[in-house]
């Protein structure tokens, strides 16, 4: 048995399309984090490259702000921390704010690590919508930051759009 492909979906309801195209890019998605997450660290978990991104981001963070942002308790999120810092991915210093507190960051080595893969995955992405007219590509863009935007308001514990 064959699963469908994109030509069998039926265009009659624009919602189920739409629906059909995100699960679509979400696998995409998801295996395109696990080749990224092997490029910075062989030994990645997949699902800490998120947390390596933010970090990327934003520079550095306390715990307690990366599990609000991702929606996970702090145990879950601890726990991929954990790893990262053996992996040598990232490490914490003294809140100045309160030092009782730890602010999380990345090494030099993951920083480079990961700028890199994000670099290669954006040209990668340029290459793929070269083909499109720019309006297309920044109607896209348009589009899918107010899909994002509906949906963080839909669900309380992802964090606001940066």
């Amino acid at each position: 048995m064959s699963l469908p492909g994109p030509e069998q979906v039926v265009p009659g309801d624009p919602y189920k399309v739409v629906e059909h195209e995100l699960a679509r890019l979400l696998r995409r998605v998801r295996s395109l984090t696990r080749v990224m997450a092997q490029e910075v660290h062989p030994d990645l978990d997949p699902t800490a490259y998120g947390l390596l991104v933010r970090l990327d981001e934003v520079g550095q963070a306390r715990l307690t702000d990366l599990a609000a942002y991702f929606g996970v308790g702090k145990p879950t999120l601890s726990r991929q921390v954990a790893l990262l810092g053996r992996l040598g991915l990232i490490r914490g210093r003294a809140d100045p704010e309160d030092r009782r507190a730890t602010r999380l960051e990345l090494t030099e080595e993951a920083a480079r690590r990961i700028q890199g893969v994000r670099r290669s995955r954006r040209g990668q992405l340029q290459a793929e919508l070269e083909r499109w007219p720019a309006a297309d590509v920044a109607r896209l863009g348009e589009l899918l930051g107010r899909l994002n935007s509906a949906g963080s308001t839909a669900h309380s514990t992802e964090a606001p759009a940066d």
